[in-house]
């Protein structure tokens, strides 16, 4: 099983990026998607979220309206559209797959919003 997290770098404040994680090894199409982050002396949280079937969404109130969960499952790839950065986005982000009790994840991609 691979989960391999790109997109990430340095923008300035207002800007934006588009992450990419590129599943491998398992049934992606089966199993929900999420996507974490870990700023510096901060646990891990929950940034989106898609479900496998349905597609429902679910997001952090910090987020909410200026990033955007998305998936391909011909490519295999989950998507986070962030838009609007700010300082405080700044963070390791990990893509994260999950199914029951089964929970996957990624190396992490760094992204920093500094001017």
């Amino acid at each position: 099983v691979q989960l391999v997290e790109s997109g990430g770098g340095l923008v300035q404040p207002g800007g934006s990026l588009r992450l990419s994680c590129a599943a491998s090894g398992f049934t992606f199409s089966s199993y929900g998607m999420s996507w974490y982050r870990q700023r510096i002396g901060k646990a891990r949280e929950l940034v989106a979220a898609l479900t496998s079937t349905v597609g429902s969404t679910n997001y952090a109130d910090s987020v909410r309206g200026h990033f955007t969960i998305s998936r391909d499952n011909a490519k295999n790839t989950v998507y986070l559209q962030m838009n609007s950065l700010k300082p405080e986005d700044t963070a390791v982000y990990y893509c994260n797959a999950w199914f029951g009790s089964i929970s996957y994840w990624g190396q992490g991609t760094q992204v920093t919003v500094s001017s």
